[in-house]
């Protein structure tokens, strides 16, 4: 290795720690200088080699963003491993693909160091699309606890901060490439932030004292209960005793709705014969109640297996099916290829769930709420959707217990927080061994219950008014971005070839 590649290969270290470090529980304000260093490998290499520092960067980061997904303790090490691999692999590819075609208008002409930004935001909407769409790790997520900041998202949609972060680190480059003065520099980061930052503060004083605000009063379990033993039949007496002490707690609350996390007990819940017992306890008490629980539906021969939720509400029986599922751990999405899935080997030990297709709403009182299951809450499409079929309120019904104590756990809670804002909802989280929450529609937390505690609370949950911007008309920011640098790069190719 000469020391050219050398002094590159550093660039993209760099570049890979600092965006790996800026998610969740680090240090969010890493990302506002962690593109620089890449950004001179985009302008300085050729467009193979960009390829290649960006692919090599973007593993670095997303092994330390996403590490998490390897300890997953409720599958066996190689299909886990596999996962980590295979995920950390097609993310990069992603950045590898953006460095390609960057380098090629960079490197003609610096000036184009403004499609940059455009470009980042086209990729993160791309990245969200299909069967491995992983918004997951959508810059968004660095930023969730500035909420000053990211209360645009309700317009731009959670793309937008991805746009303003690449904006800012093309500028401090130019600073460290000398093509402005610092003092220009601040001035136009100012001019940018100083608006959205007024906007923020705007919004967060408008639901911390708006008068005409509605809520719901709701009891939220967090079992704690290791999941590794839930389907042990030693163990399962002991996880009813604990789930009915829980609930007790709940009813004795008196809310307008007691949440339970996801697959909570050890059965079918509509199909077992304990089923009435819970129907009949919310019934006696007129207190509905939303239990996540595995289900089965049998059609002749075929049999499908669904993770959702049922509702024992006044009057009505209602089951939730997860719609957007885990790829490789619920499902195998290459089973959904005619011509693949006649090959065994696809068999990784993963799950054979069947994704739901109603976007299900739940009748409380006067009101409507929907719920997510886990995985959904990092996909904006899912909350618009039950958001415009009438929903007031969302609930999520989790169980990260399967990550251990780690980063996806925090990151899990701070994407909750990125929904409420985009939808200006209020969100009730219920995890099995946390993070448990509520969350209000500026992303401020009510409560929150550490990971690894066992505890009932119960708090308000405010309701939506209006339909943000987002919730109506979705990625429109995002859609306008990746039109924009599609239509300059034919632009620049027509022109090319007119020229030659």
């Amino acid at each position: 290795m000469n020391l050219q590649s050398y002094k590159t290969f550093q660039l993209a270290i760099f570049s890979g720690i600092f965006i790996g470090f800026s998610y969740p529980p680090f240090i969010g304000a890493l990302a506002w200088v962690g593109f620089i260093p890449l950004i001179e490998i985009w302008v300085r290499e050729k467009p193979k080699n960009s390829f290649f520092y960006s692919t090599f960067s973007a593993l670095l980061a997303n092994i330390i963003s996403l590490y998490w997904i390897g300890l997953n303790s409720g599958a066996e090490i190689f299909p886990v491993l596999l996962s980590l691999i295979a995920a950390v692999l097609y993310l990069s590819f992603f950045w590898g693909l953006l460095g390609f075609i960057l380098s090629i208008f960079i490197k003609k002409n610096d000036s184009n160091l403004l499609l940059i930004p455009f470009a980042w935001t086209g990729m993160e909407l791309l990245r969200s699309y299909g069967a491995l769409g992983f918004p997951w790790l959508n810059l968004s997520l660095t930023q969730s606890k500035f909420l000053h900041l990211i209360q645009i998202i309700d317009f731009t949609g959670n793309e937008g901060i991805g746009f303003l972060i690449m904006l800012v680190n093309v500028i401090f480059y130019k600073v460290l490439s000398k093509k402005i003065y610092i003092q220009k520099a601040l001035f136009y980061i100012a001019l940018l932030i100083a608006p959205i930052l007024f906007y923020g503060n705007y919004k967060l004083n408008f639901f911390k004292t708006e008068n005409n605000i509605q809520t719901r009063t709701v009891a939220v379990l967090q079992p704690n209960i290791d999941p590794n033993l839930k389907w042990d039949s030693s163990y399962r007496n002991q996880l009813y005793i604990a789930m009915d002490s829980l609930n007790a707690i709940a009813y004795d609350m008196s809310p307008d709705l007691v949440l339970w996390p996801e697959s909570a007990l050890p059965s079918y819940l509509r199909l077992s014969s304990v089923k009435n017992k819970y129907k009949n306890i919310s019934s006696e008490k007129n207190i509905p109640s939303l239990i996540g629980t595995l289900d089965i539906v049998r059609d002749g021969n075929d049999k499908k297996v669904y993770n959702g939720s049922i509702y024992f509400g006044r009057n009505i029986e209602k089951m939730y099916y997860k719609i957007f599922l885990v790829p490789f751990a619920e499902y195998n999405p290459l089973l959904n290829n005619s011509y693949l899935k006649n090959f065994s080997y696809w068999d990784f030990g993963q799950g054979s769930f069947t994704p739901g297709k109603e976007f299900t709403t739940f009748p409380l009182d006067s009101i409507l709420f929907s719920n997510i299951i886990c995985y959904e809450s990092s996909h904006p499409k899912i909350s618009r959707n039950l958001i415009l079929n009438g929903a007031r309120f969302l609930t999520i019904q989790a169980n990260d217990a399967w990550l251990a104590n780690s980063s996806g756990v925090r990151q899990h809670f701070e994407l909750a927080r990125l929904r409420a804002i985009e939808m200006r909802t209020g969100i009730v989280r219920s995890a099995n061994t946390g993070i448990s929450g509520i969350i209000d529609p500026a992303g401020r937390i009510i409560e929150k219950i550490p990971f690894n505690t066992q505890k009932v609370f119960k708090n308000k949950v405010v309701l939506n008014r209006d339909l943000s911007f987002f919730t109506r008309y979705g990625n429109i920011f995002a859609w306008l971005c990746l039109l924009f640098f599609l239509l300059f790069a034919i632009s620049k190719c027509i022109l090319r070839k007119l020229n030659y």
